[in-house]
């Protein structure tokens, strides 16, 4: 149902920190351009922690009004408190949102039976399809695979985006799930690998900067191509490692506005990116033929 190269999308902002919806517009329609299958609204890589609620559901609207069914949007639903959630989802679905993208509460830090029974209820409550997403980088707590595979009995449970840098996390969750839910990979240096093995597919940041190369990345690795999975997996895996020099999205928001697709705004406590980050990110573009 979502599979192949899905972009975490920036939230473009003015200087002075304001959402930037025309710059908005402009990247929906290069991605469309670029090949890309679908787009993340307001994930962790668009800035979540402080884009407010408002402004995540007019991103949502105007994206499925632009996009119009030609690819998937997917919004983040996902809060530390279960009620909040099931309320967030609701409204971005009412906003057009085809599924939605839901982390594992942060900071609270709940049990596997916590996060059984959060899921379980935003499942319950949603309109739409609901994508699992596990990324103990950032929120303290991994959804185990055990539990992941109990949750894809839901019906509206359809996926999992699996940020944990593992392929045996892959190998074991397609044993667990077989083909009840689909795994996404929330990783990009390891995504190729992912997909050889299984995934259908990446959530990437480094679509952000690169969104024909990863197209085409993943429709060689869904095809099982693996002459051409390894060709351009290894260039472009100095600019995975670049969208992280510093704290996600700083690098690609600078990347894409050094291109000129955005402007230079960011909201606190993100900070724009250092004179040393700027040079790691624009030597990694060059390496990997991005302009």
């Amino acid at each position: 149902m979502y599979s192949g190269s899905i972009v975490a999308v920036v939230t473009p902002m003015t200087e002075a920190g304001e959402v930037d919806f025309a710059a908005w517009e402009g990247l929906l329609e290069w991605h469309l351009a670029e090949g890309t299958d679908g787009i993340v609204v307001c994930g962790t890589t668009g800035e979540s922690p402080t884009v407010t609620l408002e402004e995540a559901v007019e991103l949502t609207r105007r994206a499925s009004r632009q996009l119009n069914g030609q690819i998937p949007v997917i919004a983040g639903g996902g809060t530390n408190d279960t009620a909040r959630s099931i309320e967030r989802s609701r409204l971005l679905a009412e906003a057009g949102a085809d599924a939605v993208l839901v982390v594992t509460p942060y900071y609270n830090k709940p049990t596997q039976e916590g996060l059984l029974r959060h899921f379980t209820a935003l499942a319950d409550e949603s309109s739409v399809p609901v994508i699992l997403y596990n990324v103990p980088g950032r929120t303290g707590v991994d959804l185990l695979p055990e539990t992941v595979g109990r949750l894809a009995a839901h019906p509206r449970i359809v996926a999992i985006k699996e940020a944990v840098a593992s392929l045996e996390r892959i190998a074991t969750l397609r044993q667990i799930c077989r083909e009840d839910i689909d795994i996404l990979s929330g990783d990009d240096p390891t995504a190729a690998e992912a997909m050889l093995l299984g995934a259908v597919g990446v959530i990437s940041v480094t679509a952000n900067v690169a969104p024909r190369a990863m197209s085409v990345l993943c429709d060689a690795a869904l095809r099982g191509d693996l002459v051409g999975v390894r060709e351009i997996d290894a260039r472009l895996q100095i600019l995975h490692s670049a969208m992280f020099v510093e704290s996600n999205p700083i690098p690609a928001k600078w990347a894409l506005w050094n291109a000129g697709r955005i402007q230079s705004g960011i909201r606190l406590p993100l900070t724009p990116l250092t004179a040393a980050g700027q040079q790691t990110v624009r030597q990694a573009m060059a390496a990997a033929g991005v302009v």
